[in-house]
This record gives structure tokens, sequence and C-alpha cells, in this order.
């Protein structure tokens, strides 16, 4: 196992972006593919995997863990599988659209391939059982650190609102090496109500595995 990275400060978020894409981009095909069949072992066997039928995933970009093998388990279990697009409205927010295997795609103007489906088959970031994030970096508490542009936490901010009906629950897909000691938390973020890697499902709540 890779010695955890100690706690960056906040000026050195960009720093630490650029660390993680780097030990990323060096990662053969070979264990990318190992990695990620190893996540999806780790959250096919959770109950936050088993208990959710309507699950929004990603699709891999620059040397992100691929979730790939777990939206076919997904698929064969009958559960819905959704990307996120990009809102054309204003407030920097993400909908959901379902998704299968081989259904046309598109870039968008960051160019990331998303579903060309009409949206008016998009669900409601509250109508989602379970949402796969990718991020650049981890802590243990289920902090997250993304690329900076706080889709995910803008999207669902409602959940800061909310005491007892905590849906969508969001796990967090990344390498074990992306773990770091802590991350600092602001006001907006999102916390993770897990963190998957290739070691192991990280519980920060006392969510039963």
């Amino acid at each position: 196992m890779l010695p955890i990275l100690p706690s960056p400060h906040t000026e050195s978020r960009t720093e630490l972006r650029r660390q993680m894409r780097a030990r990323r981009a060096h990662l053969s095909p070979t264990e990318q593919a190992d990695a990620a069949r190893q996540v999806a072992h780790h959250v096919a066997g959770s109950t936050l995997f088993q208990r959710s039928q309507h699950l929004a995933c990603y699709l891999p970009q620059r040397g992100e863990l691929d979730p790939a093998p777990l939206m076919q388990r997904a698929w064969a279990m009958g559960k819905t599988c959704y990307l996120p697009v990009l809102s054309p409205l204003p407030g920097g927010r993400l909908w959901f659209l379902p998704y299968r295997d081989g259904d046309p795609l598109i870039l968008n103007r960051f160019g990331i391939l998303e579903p060309c489906l009409s949206t008016s088959h998009r669900a409601p970031p509250w109508a989602l059982d379970l949402v796969l994030t990718p991020l650049v970096a981890f802590d243990t508490h289920g902090n997250r650190l993304g690329m900076g542009g706080g889709y995910y936490d803008k999207t669902f901010s409602f959940l800061r609102r909310r005491h007892y009906w905590r849906k969508p629950r969001l796990v967090g897909i990344a390498y074990d090496f992306q773990r770091v000691a802590t991350l600092q938390h602001f006001p907006w973020d999102i916390p993770l109500q897990a963190i998957a890697s290739e070691v192991q499902l990280y519980l920060p709540e006392k969510d039963a595995p």
C-alpha cells in the first residue's frame, strides 16, 4: 500500500491536483483495469449498491478510475444507470440522463462525452439512489477534492438542508494513492458517504458494508 500523503494546505490544492493526475497518468492499462474490477467488487458487495435502483455514474477522463465494471453489474441486476450532463441553465449544475452501453454520446464544451437523449428523459438529482463521483483526492472523513468546478457540490447542495431523507448517497471512486490524511472542509462541500478504492470501501459514516 502506498503511503498516505500529508494534509494539503488550501494554497497547495492546485499542486495536489497536478500530482494526482500525474500519478494516474503513469498507471498501465492493466493496472487501471485491475483497480476498476476491485472497486466494482467492493461497491457491489455493499448495501449502498444493493439497495439502489437508480445510479449515477460517469465516463472516466484523464486517468480517472473507470466505473464500467460496476455499471455492467448494475445493468445485469436490472438497475438504471445515468450519466451527468452539463445543464444549459446558469448555476453550474448537472443533469442526469439514462445510459446503456452503446447509446450515442456527444462532446460537451469541456470535451467530455455525455448522452444526447432529449432532456425530457433526465432524472432530477433527488430521484437518484446512488451517485458515483470521480475525484482527484479524498480523505477517510468523507471529504473530496474535485477538479475545482464545484458541479457536484452545487448539484447536491440540497443535501445540506436534509436531516432525515438523505438520498442520494454519494460514493467517491478513486485509486488508493489518491487518499490523503485530511482535506480542508468548506461550508459548500457535500461530504461523501463512502469512498471506494481498489483496496477497500471506506465508510466515513456508520453505514454497514
